[in-house]
């Protein structure tokens, strides 16, 4: 697909992860990495009191900005709601009403309602039971839950559980395209194989990436009028590069 800056079209990157070899796509992933954490410094992500929260922000922030989320949150917990036992105690209506602000109420509501039952169901709302199964095992189970998909998923394991697994989301694939690293299938699962194939299997390392990620694309990497001058890539990244020449 090609980009679109400033209302041009420019042809597709040329570099790819799958002309790379391992060593190359390993290099170029952890200079993306240390460049970012020397620029933004560490993200404290993510930012939540205990597993539960983390679990009930990742179904929230589902096509919602996180300030937003952060609002539904307080709202639960001025309810004393952000527990599976008072979820599903909690009328879907009145559920609905405290998480307003986040968006798609309605429809997270009864994520949040399903998620609890399904602990209650299968691990007795104990937590550290669920998150003592292996990633293998783990991620079939939270997909099997309704309304959680891949990235909410990988997300409760990476986040909630500190598991090794990589979080793929609309910024990740945004900056990895334009760095001209994007895999040869557009699948979440050819996204996540890059990061988890060619980075050393440690999830602090995939839960800062990840957040650094998310920082750049929401500050600097934007999908529209993207600010290519003050990126801080913008000696590796062609899209950068080429946005330098038609501003220049």
């Amino acid at each position: 697909m090609a980009n679109k800056l400033s209302g041009m079209t420019l042809a597709p990157l040329a570099l790819s992860a799958a002309a790379m070899d391992n060593k190359s796509t390993n290099q170029a992933l952890l200079s993306i990495y240390h460049q970012l954490l020397t620029h933004y410094g560490p993200q404290n992500w993510w930012p939540a009191e205990a597993p539960f929260e983390v679990i009930v922000g990742a179904i929230l922030t589902q096509s919602a900005a996180w300030s937003n989320v952060e609002k539904a949150i307080t709202n639960l917990k001025s309810a004393k709601a952000l527990s599976p036992r008072a979820l599903r105690q909690l009328p879907l209506s009145e559920l609905a009403r405290l998480i307003h602000p986040c968006g798609y109420y309605n429809a997270k509501a009864l994520k949040l309602k399903s998620f609890a039952y399904w602990l209650d169901n299968h691990h007795a709302d104990d937590l550290n039971r669920l998150f003592a199964t292996d990633t293998n095992h783990l991620r079939p189970q939270l997909l099997s839950i309704h309304g959680i998909g891949p990235e909410t998923a990988d997300s409760i394991i990476l986040y909630a559980a500190n598991k090794q697994i990589f979080v793929i989301d609309a910024y990740t694939r945004r900056i990895i395209n334009r760095l001209g690293l994007a895999p040869d299938s557009n699948s979440y699962a050819a996204y996540q194989a890059l990061f988890m194939n060619n980075l050393p299997a440690d999830a602090s390392l995939f839960n800062e990436y990840h957040a650094l990620l998310v920082c750049l694309a929401k500050n600097v990497c934007r999908r529209n009028n993207p600010l290519c001058q003050q990126c801080c890539l913008n000696n590796i990244c062609r899209f950068g590069s080429v946005a330098s020449v038609l501003t220049y």
